[in-house]
């Protein structure tokens, strides 16, 4: 790992390794949660194909976290029955408030998620290349899924300043707890 001399009580590489895989781990499977809950509502709109689209791609980047989480022998998040729940009614309920609310979801998310994995892939270094490789390629959907909410409306949401800095906020607050819990 790269960056400043590690202080006690700072968690080891490995023991970072292992929180990144958590956290990504628990992020993709918030996601997956996130476009159950819009696809209940927005399923069979014009708009539902497109969110269709993400959420599948969320659902390979889940399996492949799965696979690192089992080949590795990490512990998922205690929290995945808070995150089922939440991210279904937080998918749900943008979608309720229309098409440009819920693409306002997808952007805050994914505009976290840049942030996050570009800093995990910092963080790594040149250590663990084939975890890096996978959150850079990662980063790369969450970008499109980002640019294409945008593209889609997301800033003509209904109160949307306050929705994105809403959503952005729960995100960074469920990246910290599912780090350590």
């Amino acid at each position: 790992m790269t960056g400043p001399a590690p202080l006690p009580g700072d968690p080891t590489p490995e023991e970072q390794v292992e929180r990144m895989i958590r956290v990504d781990h628990a992020g993709e499977f918030g996601a997956v949660q996130i476009y159950k809950g819009q696809l209940a509502v927005l399923g069979r709109t014009a708009s539902g194909d497109l969110i269709r689209h993400m959420a599948e791609q969320e659902q390979r980047h889940l399996a492949r976290f799965d696979a690192l989480v089992a080949d590795r022998g990490v512990r998922p998040t205690l929290l995945s029955p808070l995150w089922s729940v939440a991210g279904f009614a937080l998918g749900a309920a943008t979608a309720l408030m229309g098409q440009k609310a819920a693409m306002a979801c997808t952007a805050a998310v994914e505009e976290v998620i840049d942030a996050h994995y570009r800093d995990q892939a910092e963080t790594l270094g040149e250590r663990e290349p084939e975890l890096k490789t996978v959150i850079e390629e990662f980063r790369q959907d969450e970008i499109a899924h980002h640019d294409t909410a945008i593209a889609q409306g997301a800033e003509q949401a209904p109160a949307y300043p306050l929705l994105s800095t809403a959503i952005k906020a729960g995100s960074r607050l469920a990246i910290w707890l599912s780090t350590r819990l």
